[in-house]
């Protein structure tokens, strides 16, 4: 459900932006605003399962997921959908942890990377069916009803949930650290309220560089603050370990540059080709085919190369698919964007399947919930960071163009693709620091 809801949304945009009065570009809020704070409260969401036991948690986030469901498909303006999708996103960050502290608890390394891949194939079929049922839903119906299929999901979850999922607590009672969360909470949701301005012709500038100085202010005395604290909310002891800073630092950029990606493409395809919802939304269910399979072909991949060298090779491989579709025009087959869409599927699917994998290779049992924490924040902050980056990559490219130019919008579109395949190149600076040997025990390479 919450993978679902992150990508059909983008498919009624441009519907949303004709049933607000509102340019389409204005609408990145109701995006940045389910992802922002679901970045936020997923730092709180660790400390709850924890405390109060992975089913209680898990059920009290679905029944909120499924009623701000309801709420976003009953809104009347662009604010009240903006309001609503943050609380969805409070929900998901609630759900997260979950599935991953169920695992990490459960299967021994060696085991780890398969079992995470068995439950993330199911996880795909929300990016698979999104983007295709909301340009259908869109086409056939209205917009709200993209909200409104939840309800039932929501009930269904509710019922599975209640018969199979344990109840895991911890025995150690820590108290929550309130301070590092409205540092590091405050911080992040006033940057990228700052960075969501930055395009806004009729915010202050001077406010903005204000609030922007104001929120890394924050977030670096949440760092210093951290070091001392007793309990603290992320814990920085972590970035000790060799292969867990690595494949946060280089999963970083490698997903700012792809998170850009569910804001872009229907960009590309929509506006650009002109194609119309339903048929932009279909072009991405090769991608998410492609992805499904690669989960089942990754445990083979790593075996055989190594962390090391698939990061690597990877990474240059999702740049240049990147640069492939700043040359994707009007004259372009579509055969030739599927098949390109079905290589990103691969490449991003293993990606995405090394990095969350190889971050837990040398973290201890007692280090689990923290380290699931830590990995959660800051995957959910690159994502967003992403958005915004392209949005604002969009928006300085078609600032000075013409919208009755066709050919100058598509241009500038194209470029924001060679924008962000350079900053996903920019993660190989890290994967070099691996070692041959990094993750052998997930990954079983000799």
């Amino acid at each position: 459900m919450d993978q679902l809801d992150s990508t059909i949304v983008n498919s009624a945009i441009p519907s949303m932006s004709l049933s607000f009065g509102v340019a389409p570009l204005s609408l990145k809020s109701v995006m940045t605003s389910y992802i922002i704070s679901l970045a936020i409260f997923i730092t709180l969401s660790g400390w709850m399962a924890d405390r109060f036991g992975t089913r209680r948690i898990f059920s009290l986030a679905v029944v909120g997921f499924t009623a701000s469901s309801f709420l976003c498909g009953i809104s009347t303006s662009a604010d009240m959908l903006t309001f609503f999708r943050a609380i969805q996103g409070i929900s998901a960050a609630l759900m997260m942890p979950v599935g991953r502290l169920l695992i990490l608890r459960t299967f021994e390394k060696s085991e780890l990377l398969r079992a995470m891949n068995y439950v993330i194939i199911p996880a795909l079929i929300g990016p698979l069916l999104g983007p295709s049922v909301g340009g259908l839903i869109i086409h056939w119906f209205s917009w709200p009803v993209i909200f409104l299929i939840n309800i039932p999901i929501g009930i269904a979850i509710l019922f599975f949930v209640n018969r199979y999922v344990p109840n895991y607590k911890s025995n150690e009672k820590k108290s929550f650290d309130w301070i590092g969360f409205f540092l590091f909470g405050g911080g992040l949701g006033l940057l990228t309220w700052m960075l969501d301005l930055i395009d806004n012709q009729y915010a202050n500038s001077s406010l903005v560089i204000l609030g922007i100085l104001t929120a890394v202010l924050m977030i670096a005395g949440f760092v210093i603050y951290s070091f001392k604290a007793s309990s603290p909310l992320l814990s920085f002891d972590l970035f000790k370990i060799r292969t867990f800073r690595i494949s946060i630092l280089g999963g970083f950029f490698s997903r700012l540059g792809m998170g850009g990606l569910p804001f872009v493409l229907p960009f590309l395809y929509q506006i650009g080709l002109g194609f119309p919802a339903w048929k932009a939304g279909l072009l991405t269910v090769p991608t998410a085919l492609a992805a499904i399979a690669m989960k089942i072909y990754s445990q083979t991949v790593l075996a055989s190369l190594g962390y090391k060298r698939v990061l690597i090779l990877n990474t240059v491989l999702i740049s240049f698919v990147l640069f492939f579709y700043a040359g994707v025009g009007k004259e372009t087959s579509l055969e030739l964007i599927v098949f390109i869409n079905l290589i990103l599927g691969l490449l991003s699917s293993l990606q995405m399947a090394c990095i969350n994998s190889l971050v837990f290779s040398d973290i201890a049992i007692n280090q689990s919930s923290a380290a699931s924490t830590m990995s959660s924040s800051v995957q959910q902050l690159t994502l967003n960071f992403g958005l915004t980056a392209s949005a604002l990559v969009i928006a300085f490219f078609l600032e000075n163009v013409d919208p009755q130019l066709h050919d100058q919008t598509l241009r500038a579109i194209q470029l924001s693709f060679i924008a962000l395949g350079s900053i996903t190149l920019l993660s190989t600076l890290w994967f070099f620091y691996l070692a041959d040997t990094d993750g052998k025990q997930i990954s079983g390479h000799n």
